[in-house]
């Protein structure tokens, strides 16, 4: 009986986990839903009123933000600044942070646009009203080729983390709302949910916070700068670079570097370009069980920076000295 007993008890865990993942898809289907909102008191009484429970109340916040805020490009670097403001007490300054989140989460609603503090605010004023405790954690971004090899620095990111059930899950709306792309740098939409209760082995990929303590891994500031360029698609498409885990490499004559994939599906198309040259090349992936191989040859065009494509779509960046 103990037996039988302990066996329900695994199945009940199974089938809770796995209504859970389809109560998210539910979620968002009733975001998509909802209207536009005034302010925080009434986006707050929405979450309210159609989710009890915290990761739902979570999630539906994170879901609205990500898929109605669009990423301000002319406020890039403005609204980063610190904002100064004096006061006498330690009361009248926490007072005046308050009011200071308050408006710039209040900004970011209305105009439904903002960079990642405003986004990260966003979500932490609401939440607070939603009943759920949240941070507003600052730290480097690893977003663009020449951060490879660069150790955390000056903060130029913001994200979240919120305590569910008693445990903090990290989240980014920001990079879940979507891309800027073209010469012309541009906004689209795409909604990346992978952002959302990340792992945070995987979260550390792209971020380092101010204060470790919200690392949540053993992970530390050299293993950050030699990591290669992951894109938001390597999250999406759920792939995992077994090999290579550095970043950069020296160009030596008849050198190649050798890739090991894991969750590459059949139809998967994989090609490399190199900056230099701008000439995608066929990969030619060769299978075995979950893991797919191919190399790329360097030679004295490959200087600069090797982005590795999967159905025309760039997953990893990495640079070639």
């Amino acid at each position: 009986m103990k037996k039988i007993h302990h066996l329900f008890s695994i199945f009940l865990l199974l089938i809770s986990g796995i209504m859970a993942a389809q109560d998210f898809a539910k979620v968002d289907a009733t975001v998509k839903s909802w209207p536009d909102f005034s302010d925080t008191d009434k986006f707050a009484a929405k979450v309210n009123a159609d989710f009890k429970r915290e990761d739902e109340r979570a999630r539906a916040i994170f879901t609205w933000i990500a898929t109605h805020v669009k990423y301000d490009l002319a406020a890039y670097g403005v609204n980063e600044r610190p904002v100064a403001y004096s006061f006498k007490t330690q009361a009248e300054k926490e007072a005046k942070e308050k009011k200071f989140k308050e408006d710039l989460a209040t900004k970011t609603l209305k105009s439904k646009k903002g960079v990642c503090q405003g986004y990260a605010t966003l979500f932490y004023i609401v939440a607070g009203k939603a009943g759920l405790e949240s941070v507003i954690i600052t730290g480097t971004s690893k977003s663009h080729p020449a951060h490879i090899g660069a150790a955390p620095g000056a903060s130029d990111h913001a994200w979240n983390a919120v305590k569910i059930a008693g445990e903090w899950k990290l989240l980014d709306a920001t990079w879940a709302a979507g891309t800027v792309t073209g010469e012309k740098p541009q906004f689209g939409f795409r909604f990346n949910d992978k952002y959302f209760f990340t792992d945070p082995d995987i979260f550390f990929l792209n971020h380092f916070p101010d204060d470790k303590k919200w690392l949540f891994t053993a992970k530390t500031e050299k293993d950050f700068a030699e990591l290669p360029l992951y894109y938001g698609n390597y999250l999406m498409g759920g792939y995992e670079f077994v090999t290579p885990d550095g970043g950069t490499f020296t160009n030596q004559p008849s050198a190649y570097i050798p890739f090991k994939v894991k969750n590459l599906q059949p139809a998967d198309k994989v090609h490399y370009a190199f900056s230099r040259e701008k000439i995608f090349k066929d990969a030619k992936p060769v299978t075995t069980g979950s893991v797919s191989e191919f190399s790329v040859p360097l030679d004295r065009n490959s200087n600069g920076v090797l982005t590795i494509y999967i159905n025309q779509k760039s997953v990893a960046a990495y640079r070639i000295r």
